[in-house]
Parts: structure tokens; sequence; C-alpha cells
């Protein structure tokens, strides 16, 4: 009953944005597109934190998924956003694959930083790879949709289109996700990983779970990012990238799946005018907000819903006692 509910809200979700969409203008549907986009690498890094884990290197596979959705056009020819995004979510999914195993054996801040230094050794093979365009990047043409060329007209709605029902499938599947056994053993693992070794679980194995399903919402957001900009870099691997994420992260909390692509939203509205009337200190205005978000909402914007929404996303919070007689 529960995950039909989501799926029904989640449709909902898709249809009325799409909807929307035919009523914004280019420049909204760019920004709308670029935060649901960002948002889709920022719930990978709220799906770590909730499995107990914390990472400062999700720039490396947002870059991985980038840089794959921009490739695959030149070496194997294929135009579709579709597939790229597929590709780009692939090869990030398995690359996290690939350390999982030697990650997993850390915690906490070593763990972080393991991430991090991943990331920069990535940033630093792209910087000076000119097969790669080196720190310039390389330049990306307009894909292809199921076919169709997207012209100059139609080209931010049906990107904002696909990206609206990628993000709304994946923030749906995560929530199916956190609700089965396996989410609510990586929110054991988060509470105590220990007790759960002595349950019989594997924290590790619990936890690298965690770290793929962070890989393969990076890399989404990497692909598809790349092609609504046109363009891929390896200051997509930089730390900043990752900081930046890591900041929505926090600012959405771990509770809620649609306040992980409030947040992205909101980032991006106050960065956009905070750029626009204040050029050279927007940076503080974005970190005064995250201090009164910090001081006055430290579970981030995930705690402004219901107290039952709350307890449905985080089956260990505490209940209110029942008062004398109250079935």
């Amino acid at each position: 009953m529960r995950s039909n509910r989501s799926l029904f809200m989640a449709l909902l979700a898709a249809i009325v944005l799409i909807l929307a969409g035919l009523l914004a203008p280019a420049w909204l549907q760019f920004l709308v597109t670029m935060s649901a986009a960002n948002g889709l690498a920022v719930l990978g890094i709220v799906v770590l934190m909730r499995g107990g884990g914390a990472t400062f290197g999700q720039g490396m596979f947002f870059a991985l998924g980038a840089y794959a959705a921009a490739l695959v056009p030149t070496w194997f020819g294929i135009q579709d956003a579709v597939l790229r995004i597929v590709i780009g979510t692939l090869v990030a999914g398995l690359i996290g694959a690939l350390f999982a195993p030697l990650l997993v054996r850390y915690r906490g801040i070593f763990f972080a930083m393991l991430t991090l230094a991943l990331s920069m050794v990535l940033f630093g093979l792209l910087s000076k790879s000119s097969l790669l365009g080196g720190s310039d990047g390389i330049s990306i043409a307009k894909p292809t949709v199921l076919g169709m060329s997207l012209q100059s007209g139609n080209a931010e709605y049906v990107l904002y289109c696909l990206t609206v029902v990628v993000s709304v499938v994946a923030g749906w599947l995560v929530s199916v996700y956190w609700n089965s056994a396996a989410g609510l053993m990586a929110l054991a693992v988060r509470g105590n990983p220990l007790r759960v070794e002595y349950l019989g679980a594997s924290a590790r194995g619990s936890l690298g779970t965690s770290f793929v399903i962070c890989a393969l919402l990076g890399g989404t957001s990497g692909a598809i990012t790349a092609q609504a900009l046109g363009h891929v870099e390896p200051n997509f691997a930089n730390w900043t990238t990752s900081g930046e994420l890591v900041f929505v992260a926090v600012l959405a909390g771990y509770r809620r799946v649609p306040a992980v692509f409030a947040a992205s939203l909101l980032l991006e509205i106050v960065r956009s005018f905070s750029n626009l009337y204040f050029p050279n200190t927007w940076q503080l205005v974005l970190g005064v907000f995250m201090l009164l978000v910090i001081m006055f909402r430290p579970e981030g914007l995930g705690s402004l819903w219901p107290v039952a929404a709350r307890r449905q996303a985080d089956p260990g919070a505490a209940v209110p006692p029942l008062a004398e007689g109250q079935p």
C-alpha cells in the first residue's frame, strides 16, 4: 500500500512538473533542469549519509558520468540522450563498485577523506589529459531524444522533461529502497554498526551498497548536467563541486527525498539572485543562509514535514508515549 501511494505521488509530481514547464520561460526551465540534475547527486550523498557513510568526493562520480556522456558520441556514435544517461550512470556505478570494498573498511572522516583523495586524483588526470581536452574540457553537441533531433526552440523543454522524469523515477526508487529491508538495515548501520554485526548482518556490505547507489546517482547527475550545459571540464571532479553537493545534502537532511530536490532548487534560486544583486558577496549570502538553517533546522529541510512523515522516513525516531486508555 505504501509503495503504491508513493508511486502515485511520483507520477502526479512528474505530470504536474511537465505541465508547469509549458508555462515556464526558457531560463526557468534551465534552472530547474540544473537543480534537479544536481539534486540527483545530492540524493546519492543523502543515501550514503543515511547508510552511515560520508563523502567529500561525489564530484568524482559526477565527472565520470559527465565525461562518459560526452565521449560516447565520438567513440561509439551514440547520440541519444537517454542512452548517454544510462551509460554515464553505469560507468560511475562500476567505478564505485570497484572502490567500495576498499572504502568500507573505514568509517567517519577516514572514509570521507579517501573519497576526496580519489576525486582529486581524477581531477588531476582529467586536467593533464590532452585526449580529454585537458583543463579546457570538451564541448558537446546537442543530443537526440528517442531518435528525434532537438531544435533550438524546444531543446530546453525536452531536456527539462527528461530530467524531471529521471529525477522522479530515481527519487521513487530511493524511497522504495529506504522502506525495504536493506534500506532499514542501512539506517541501523548508521545508528550502531557493531550491533548490526552481532545480529548476523554485514555492516560493510550495507555501507558498500549505499556507496554504489551514491555512485550511480552521481553518474546520472553528471550525464544530465553535461548534456544540459553542452560542455564538461575537469572542475566537475574538483573538491569545490563535491563541497557544493555536500552543502545541499546538509541543507536537505537525510529524512525525505522531496527535501533533497527542494534544497537543490532553493540553492540555485538563492545563488542566481544573490549573484545578480550581490555579485561580489553572493558566497557570503549563501554562508549566512546555511548558518540560519543549521541554527533553526539542524536536521535539514526534511524536518519541516509532519511528524508522521518523519516517522515513516526514520523508524528509529522517538515516539511520544500514548495517553492512558489510548489504543
